[in-house]
């Protein structure tokens, strides 16, 4: 029988959908199976999926207190009743017999249960002791973007209005920071102007450094589908290795050179102003053309100050940014002429003809496009400088802001934009995209929050690399850990996993669901809840907040993170941060956070409406209504009758084109390292894999990292699939199982290396350089050489 690609992923969905109970009576294999899962569920409870960034719907079966199946929300537009193996998985992720039950204090070498009480006043005489002694830049806290609003909310209160230090950042740091200073740095506001609708309106997909397939799947089968739609749509893959995302039906797989994307998007703007294939009425109306530093260094040294910066940077602080100057288009012309397709095909390996072709496929007034990546880009030390350089792209040929043409950062975490760049958890930022430098938005927040306006220090706290460092040197004394697992992610992480252990003063709480490498590294581990085991609230890629609510208990005396936090504002005299009175809490700080972005581009609809809708709203939501398409009159309120464009986070209302060089990496291959290495992630697990692990099928079909040598490097060394190889830099070695072709198949002189696996933790070997402008580190490249091990 053949089928459909839609009646096989309803199939596969279907199958999919067995994997999910929680005793484990019912085994995948079948939709029969699936449908006594689902048959023996009570109730039906929507929340969105627990993993990536796409913001899946499902609806939860419950069964006496417990989570025993899961199935896509059909009524959610965002997976139409689709999942990907990890969402079918959701259920067992609660359930691994190793969940942490109790807190745990560190003796010695050991761990010995303790009672709350006793584990939170501990945590509290810490801080209090470190703040004494030190002031409040000695404690930091470390969060996610998979943390709830909530709880990213009231995290940032209590440190910024309550301790009174900005040493709080979340692990979006390393994965989304390069993409927030681009929005900025081009638009004046963060997140995407487009949405996912934009997939089955346009004609063209440019897929940048981003294994799409594998990272976001849901939204790859609905590309997959418009390819399938119409033979008109045409895919344009740019990656460094070929992957999942370059197989057919990719029209045009464009191979580069790691850091090589500089120079290709610089030649495509060549050729489409050269050829003529810009749209000159949009430029001249809504485009200004600016030019930074160059050569602003790596961020590889402690205490890393570039060019544009001084003792007194951090007052204008907009965000980690650099000085700009204003030129015309006629510079900017000047400017493109180094970088003829030639040029970058020295660079990059891709020939010029392609260049070429990619350029006008882009350019074609006829088409329209959409870009689309991810840690390609932001993992990058000018990861900024690559996400301006392809807005660029979309703003000279005004394929922007409207139906079908977009450039889309695709986002890796669950709330990695509705918690930690919305409600501003990390070191420089407020909520409502609001920065502590900035004296206006310290009073509006002190406002909001009831406090001092001087309790909000004006300067940036530590971004997480010089946080770590800071913990390293000492100069921190205490971190809360939580919902991430740093000491398994960080870069040139065996520095910080020592740094941790030094003693002194140093005091590491982390709250945690299964034990990981960051757990063994804790001096206090507290059990933390999951999932639907509280209530909570997300934001994902497309400017969508979905709230769901507490369903079944967590394990033992694991407790959710908001009261955690809560719990430790008491110990420290600080509980009138959260006191509302009989108003729930959850409820309470949403109204309040909601404030912050009323008015300004950024409004949320109230608690009540989220608890209530499947699948969110994307803001602006103004009179109930919610916001596809940014920037463009008639679907955005904020756009008046008659302006057809306006970019009204930037003062002028343009959006900037940033001429933006190419320069080199901060390391590169030599005779004594030969190789590239680059990392990322599978379709099977999540992240460090401290999660995903625990559920059987997903490990059965990733049960270690490999290391993926292309054949001709392989055979040179004398290696075949299977062997045990050392991968080695100038930082720390790993030993892995190679693996010749398959899924992934690497240029000569590349290799590639998946991160989920603690027992092949590759970031002992990975660079811990960086872009100063949005200090976010490269994970993507650096020198290494193989031998069997």
């Amino acid at each position: 029988m053949k089928l459909s690609r839609r009646e096989l992923l309803k199939t596969l969905a279907g199958a999919g959908a067995a994997i999910v109970s929680a005793s484990g009576a019912i085994l995948p294999g079948s939709v029969g199976q699936a449908e006594a899962a689902e048959a023996a569920a009570e109730s039906w409870e929507k929340s969105p999926c627990r993993f990536c960034g796409v913001g899946c719907g499902v609806l939860v079966g419950l069964r006496k207190g417990k989570v025993v199946a899961v199935k896509g929300d059909p009524e959610v537009p965002v997976n139409r009743g689709l999942l990907c193996i990890k969402g079918y998985s959701l259920p067992k992720i609660l359930y691994g017999r190793d969940r942490y039950k109790v807190p745990l204090l560190r003796q010695g070498n050991k761990f010995v249960e303790i009672s709350w009480s006793q584990a939170l006043d501990i945590m509290a005489s810490k801080f209090k002791g470190a703040i004494q002694a030190h002031g409040p830049e000695s404690v930091a806290a470390y969060f996610s973007g998979q943390t709830t609003v909530f709880e990213g909310y009231a995290i940032n209160k209590l440190m910024k209005a309550g301790i009174g230090s900005n040493n709080l950042e979340g692990n979006p740091r390393l994965c989304m920071a390069s993409a927030v200073a681009g929005f900025f740095s081009t638009f004046g506001m963060d997140e995407p102007m487009g949405c996912y609708d934009d997939i089955e309106l346009t004609d063209t997909f440019f897929i940048w450094g981003s294994n799409f397939a594998e990272a976001h799947p849901i939204l790859y089968s609905r590309m997959m589908e418009r390819k399938h739609q119409d033979a008109n749509v045409k895919i344009v893959s740019l990656q460094t290795f070929l992957n999942r995302s370059s197989d057919q039906p990719a029209d045009i797989v464009a191979i580069f050179k790691p850091h090589s994307d500089l120079a290709l998007a610089n030649a495509m703007a060549h050729v489409i102003v050269k050829e003529g294939l810009i749209n000159e009425a949009f430029i001249q109306k809504h485009v200004t053309f600016k030019k930074g530093l160059t050569e602003i260094g790596y961020g590889v040294e402690d205490n890393f100050e570039y060019g544009g910066a001084s003792e007194t940077s951090w007052k204008t602080y907009k965000p980690f940014t650099d000085k700009a100057q204003p030129i015309s288009f006629e510079e900017y012309k000047t400017f493109l002429e180094t970088y003829t397709p030639e040029y970058a095909e020295k660079l990059s390996g891709l020939p010029a003809d392609t260049i070429r072709q990619i350029a006008r496929l882009l350019g074609d007034p006829k088409r329209k496009a959409v870009s689309c990546w991810t840690m390609g880009f932001n993992q990058h030390v000018r990861g900024t400088w690559i996400n301006n350089l392809v807005y660029n792209l979309h703003l000279l040929t005004g394929k922007i802001a409207e139906p079908g043409n977009s450039p889309l950062s695709l986002t890796g975490q669950p709330s990695a934009c509705g918690t930690t760049r919305e409600a501003g958890v990390l070191s420089h930022t407020l909520p409502g995209g609001m920065f502590v430098a900035n004296p206006e938005h310290r009073k509006k927040t002190a406002q909001i929050w009831n406090v001092p306006v001087e309790k909000i220090s004006p300067r940036p706290g530590y971004h997480t690399m010089e946080m770590f460092r800071a913990l390293d040197r000492g100069d921190i004394k205490v971190m809360w850990i939580n919902t991430t697992n740093p000491f398994q992610t960080l870069p040139h992480v065996g520095r910080y996993r020592k740094g941790a252990r030094k003693g002194g003063e140093r005091f590491i709480v982390v709250s945690e669901v299964y034990p990981s490498e960051t757990a063994r590294h804790a001096d206090l581990i507290l059990p933390s809840a999951m999932w639907v085991e509280k209530e909570g609230m997300f934001g994902n890629t497309e400017r969508r907040t979905q709230h769901w609510f507490k369903m079944v208990d967590p394990p033992g005396e694991a407790k959710d993170d908001l009261w955690q936090i809560v719990e430790l504002a008491k110990r420290l005299d600080m509980g009138h941060l959260f006191a509302y009175g009989e108003e729930p809490l959850q409820k309470a700080l949403f109204e309040e956070y909601r404030k912050f972005g009323l008015g300004s581009g950024k409004d949320l609809a109230p608690y009540d409406v989220y608890a209530k809708v499947r699948g969110g709203l994307r803001w602006p939501v103004v009179e109930g209504k919610e916001t596809r398409w940014r920037y463009r009159e008639g679907f955005d309120p904020y756009v008046k009758k008659g302006e057809g464009v306006r970019f009204y986070g930037q003062p002028d209302g343009r959006a900037v084109i940033w001429a933006r060089p190419y320069e080199p990496p901060a390391e590169q291959p030599d005779e004594k390292y030969p190789l590239w290495l680059t990392t990322g992630r599978v379709l099977e697990h999540w992240h460090t894999g401290t999660i995903t692990r625990r559920v059987l099928e997903l490990h059965r079909a990733a049960p270690f990292a490999p290391v993926w040598i292309n054949a001709e490097d392989a055979g040179a060394l004398g290696i075949k699939t299977g062997d045990p190889v050392r991968v080695q830099s100038r930082r720390g070695e790993v030993i892995a199982k190679a693996q010749v072709n398959g899924r992934n198949t690497v240029p000569k002189g590349v290799v590639f290396v998946p991160f989920f696996d603690e027992n092949v933790l590759i970031n002992l070997v990975t660079l811990d350089a960086y872009d100063p402008i949005s200090k976010q580190p490269d994970f993507k490249k650096c020198a290494v050489r193989i031998e069997k091990a």
